[in-house]
């Protein structure tokens, strides 16, 4: 039984026009699941509520589904998309604001208009950050020319979800093995090397109170704190950071529980970085609101745990004044 409320965070809808973008990813896959896919991904009333409230969801943050406008090749375009992509979406949670918040969908084609954009988002219709669908057309943030669009972020207050995409290049490794190119290894593998880019590239250091999010555990990198520090302090490459590359995690890095229902992945990620750094999510419409939500109330974690991953690290991230502001009572 679903007792617990919860808050999730990766939840994905696709505005008008938007399959071109995605359409390409799930063109090899069964036409029955694309149409139910993208059925999903346009319900905005039914449906999705209803899953909500049978897990106990009371509030869904939702985010266009990737890649979005990060694969668009006119720059031009790409911006006037976004932000129409983001009125649309104003208006869907408008209908349900009690229900949903929403990130701002941003080109960072062009930087100074996404951090334009997102405080746009932010100031007007209440958006609580930004998801960014990985890399944008080869180019990953860590370079200064993004400052303009992490500054802001830090300035606003808001987080930035960093969300897989496709490698630009596929990797020799993976040649001829599309089924390793995707969601099943490609893509977690892609975002965890594009966030260790951000932080090895000084992100953190320069804008100290950024808050990224990481969803499917972390993409691997919880597990991997202590090795990295190791071989970090062995072989530097003449990069000197402020602190141990562990200590951002938890800190400047925060993860989601987001399509990986696993209890010791779960209890590992808490042990390696902390409750207060794990907040629950679903990826709908891609992964089973009902698993997601049975697997978090049956996993094994104290009740103060278990608040903390499905409503309380949302609600103090998103500063959500009170619980009954967005979530549902339990019943």
């Amino acid at each position: 039984m679903n007792t617990t409320p919860k808050i999730a965070l990766e939840e994905h809808f696709s505005g008008p026009g938007f399959e071109q973008y995605w359409a390409p990813f799930v063109s090899a896959l069964p036409r029955a699941f694309t149409v139910e896919i993208g059925a999903r991904l346009s319900d905005f009333d039914d449906r999705r509520i209803d899953e909500m409230d049978a897990g106990n969801i009371g509030y869904s943050i939702l985010s266009e589904t990737t890649p979005g406008v990060q694969a668009e090749a006119d720059s031009a375009l790409a911006v006037r998309r976004a932000r129409e992509n983001n009125e649309f979406l104003a208006g869907r949670v408008a209908r349900h604001p009690k229900r949903f918040g929403a990130f701002a969908h941003v080109a960072l084609q062009d930087p100074a208009s996404a951090a334009d954009e997102l405080e746009r988002s932010v100031r007007e219709y209440g958006f609580k950050g930004a998801l960014i669908n990985g890399h944008t057309l080869g180019r990953y943030y860590e370079h200064r020319d993004f400052d303009v669009f992490w500054e802001r972020a830090e300035a606003l207050g808001v987080p930035v979800y960093l969300h897989p995409a496709a490698f630009s290049a596929p990797p020799a490794l993976l040649a001829g093995m599309p089924v390793l190119l995707g969601p099943t290894w490609g893509w977690g593998v892609e975002t965890a090397g594009h966030a260790l880019r951000l932080l090895f590239g000084g992100v953190f250091d320069r804008f100290p109170r950024l808050v990224l999010l990481l969803g499917h555990m972390g993409e691997f990198l919880p597990y991997q704190r202590t090795r990295i520090d190791s071989r970090f302090a062995a072989y530097p490459s003449g990069i000197a950071l402020a602190r141990k590359p562990s200590e951002y995690f938890g800190r400047n890095i925060l993860i989601t529980t987001a399509g990986v229902c696993s209890a010791p992945a779960l209890l590992g990620a808490i042990g390696e970085i902390g409750a207060e750094a794990v907040l629950f999510s679903v990826d709908y419409p891609f992964e089973s609101t009902e698993e997601a939500c049975t697997f978090i109330e049956n996993a094994p974690l104290d009740a103060s745990t278990r608040a903390l991953v499905c409503h309380g690290n949302a609600r103090r991230l998103f500063k959500l004044e009170t619980l009954e502001e967005a979530v549902l009572p339990q019943v």
